[in-house]
């Protein structure tokens, strides 16, 4: 199954360089950064220096392009036979157990660290899911929740 991560909007080179390195334990096929989410490499072609260290070398394996319009990358893949998955915290969202991974090919969109997946993306996926938390929180790290996801895949394939 081919497996495919869009991150949305992620300020932190942090989360970014944790993504990469999950991504490639995970056998994701290509990562998409979409908006203002810093690139490995800058327009210089330096590498940036967060993320090479938080990616342990993963954003130097794991294919990666920068897109801008995160809507027409959706609407891209979705023509290919991808299915678009949402992980956000929505009134549509179901659990993340409860989600079938479809077994041609998955993309997985998380989005900003405070406002999470854009509105205009949110309208234009195929599947929204959530990761219950039974704490007082709302949400996860966007990088650990990233990692959950994609080894939910792993696991059930």
């Amino acid at each position: 199954m081919k497996q495919y991560l869009i991150i949305e909007n992620v300020r932190s080179a942090y989360n970014v360089g944790a993504m990469f390195r999950t991504a490639e334990g995970a056998g994701v096929d290509q990562i998409f950064l979409c908006g203002y989410t810093p690139t490995p490499t800058d327009r210089f072609g330096r590498a940036q220096a967060e993320i090479e260290k938080t990616s342990l070398g993963a954003s130097a394996i794991v294919p990666w392009k920068h897109v801008v319009d995160c809507v027409a990358l959706v609407g891209g893949l979705q023509k290919t036979g991808v299915r678009v998955v949402a992980v956000e915290l929505t009134a549509a969202a179901i659990p993340l157990s409860q989600y079938a991974p479809n077994t041609q090919a998955v993309a997985y969109i998380l989005g900003n660290e405070v406002t999470g997946v854009t509105k205009e993306v949110l309208g234009v996926v195929d599947q929204v899911v959530c990761l219950p938390m039974r704490g007082q929180k709302e949400s996860l790290n966007v990088s650990v929740a990233a990692g959950i996801v994609m080894y939910y895949d792993v696991l059930k394939n």
